[in-house]
């Protein structure tokens, strides 16, 4: 063994250190650009989940949106009106009204209301069970296929699959958005978190078809539109649809509603 090679090569590697550590250093230097401190001081008082809800790559990324004024300040669905508050008085401006959202399945067709055409035994992922013949083993292709992806896509653990449907803890529900993301069939919509009412179906098929394959689907009758004296409901499609920005919580829809497909949600 040649000690004065290894010597060499010791000393050569060292020297290459040396001068890269040199270098990066300069470049640091060089090229450093001066961050609005009111970036930190945004970033350390949103909730820090990194979620994405807010459509930034994490909370640093909706704190330099603020500042560069692409992001409003109540931007944070997961800090709602508190954060929005402590954000605004960093950046000197008034917070503005903020309405807490929270996520709604758009389906009531769990295992005893809802039919299936046959048995599936594979992957329990919605995603690829939605890729089966049909759109899945349910007989309405629409209606949620049970499996949990919104589950696993979750940082709040604020949505759990029951009795073959997926349902959300409203008080848990963050509003991040990720359940709607993993949700194959498109289910999950936020709406206003204090609403009191909403068409718990998704099927745009006919009222006859709707019928044969759950006993709770929208038929889409318009009986709930005529009902509703403040014209929140809306019917396309075969199925209804409650504007909550106009929907005065009178409860006439879901009352005369002959499918029970309007889903009251207790207070």
């Amino acid at each position: 063994m040649d000690v004065n090679a290894i010597i060499t090569a010791v000393l050569v590697i060292a020297i290459l250190g040396l001068l890269l550590g040199l270098f990066l250093g300069f470049a640091a230097k060089a090229f450093h650009v001066e961050s609005d401190p009111r970036e930190d001081k945004i970033t350390g008082v949103l909730p820090g989940n990194n979620c994405g809800g807010c459509g930034y790559p994490g909370c640093s990324g909706l704190a330099a949106a603020i500042v560069a004024g692409n992001a409003p300040v109540n931007g944070c669905p997961v800090g709602g009106e508190a954060v929005a508050k402590k954000v605004a008085e960093i950046m000197g401006v008034e917070a503005g009204e903020s309405v807490r959202l929270a996520a709604f399945v758009r389906c009531a067709g769990d295992c005893e209301m809802a039919g299936k055409d046959y048995e599936y035994h594979g992957v329990e992922d919605c995603r690829m069970a939605a890729m089966l013949p049909a759109g899945g083993e349910k007989s309405c292709s629409y209606g949620c296929l049970g499996y949990g992806s919104c589950v696993a896509a979750c940082p709040f653990d604020a949505i759990h699959v029951v009795n073959g449907i997926a349902v959300v803890d409203r008080d848990a529900c963050k509003a991040c958005g990720k359940c709607v993301e993993a949700c194959p069939k498109h289910l999950i919509e936020l709406i206003p978190a204090d609403s009191v009412f909403a068409v718990a179906c998704s099927s745009k098929d006919k009222g006859p078809d709707v019928m044969k394959k759950c006993k709770v689907g929208c038929i889409g009758c318009g009986i709930c539109k005529k009902n509703c004296e403040a014209e929140a409901i809306e019917v396309a499609e075969f199925l209804a649809h409650i504007n909550q920005s106009k929907c005065v919580k009178c409860g006439s829809c879901a009352e005369k509603c002959p499918k029970k497909a309007i889903k009251k949600f207790e207070a």
